[in-house]
């Protein structure tokens, strides 16, 4: 057991947890975050935040609780913050400034082939057991299938918002400022994979 929950799956990186903890304490305040977190038997998450990769379960555990405990529209909005929050840190402290520079210093579509190169590196930090294709073009089309945000149960809206937000961040920062990215498919509305699409 890891975190009162059992071990399956791929694993991913803490940020999926530790982002989210943050960013609903920011919103509904301790007494809330600790009851949607004890509802996914992630509790002891937030008293011990994990400093290494987590069991994928936890993170389709953890959204699975929140969209439960506040509904899908408010849940979303928080894992878009957590989503941002993440971005923040990847910029700070897991991407190179030497490359962040060079992105930066080229033109955007080079910058994206760069930063798509090196998001399908890692994709098994975020995506877990999941598969990242993408797509040049434009749009600019990414996709996950399989991941664990998604498989936290069916849905009448896109609920990754933590992948939207995270990529958002990155492609605003290090490609184009005016870069959205929106989820056009969603497997939580039945779709075969996530699709994001990419324009600046």
């Amino acid at each position: 057991m890891d975190g009162g929950v059992a071990v399956a799956g791929g694993r991913i990186g803490p940020n999926a947890i530790t982002r989210m903890a943050e960013a609903m304490r920011h919103s509904i305040g301790d007494a809330r975050t600790h009851a949607v977190f004890a509802a996914a038997g992630l509790e002891a998450r937030l008293d011990h935040p994990p400093a290494a990769m987590v069991p994928e379960r936890e993170v389709t555990l953890l959204h699975r609780s929140a969209r439960e405990a506040l509904g899908t529209a408010h849940a979303t909005q928080l894992a878009r913050r957590a989503g941002m929050l993440t971005g923040q840190y990847l910029l700070a402290h897991r991407i190179p400034k030497p490359a962040q520079w060079l992105m930066r210093a080229l033109p955007a579509p080079l910058a994206a082939r760069l930063l798509v190169a090196a998001i399908a590196r890692h994709a098994w930090t975020f995506a877990g057991s999941g598969r990242f294709s993408a797509r040049h073009g434009n749009p600019l089309v990414l996709e996950i299938a399989g991941g664990p945000i998604a498989l936290a149960g069916p849905a009448e809206q896109p609920v990754c918002d933590f992948y939207t937000a995270t990529f958002g961040t990155l492609f605003r920062a290090l490609v184009n400022a005016e870069a959205e990215v929106v989820e056009t498919h969603c497997t939580a509305m039945g779709a075969p994979s996530c699709v994001f699409e990419v324009r600046w």
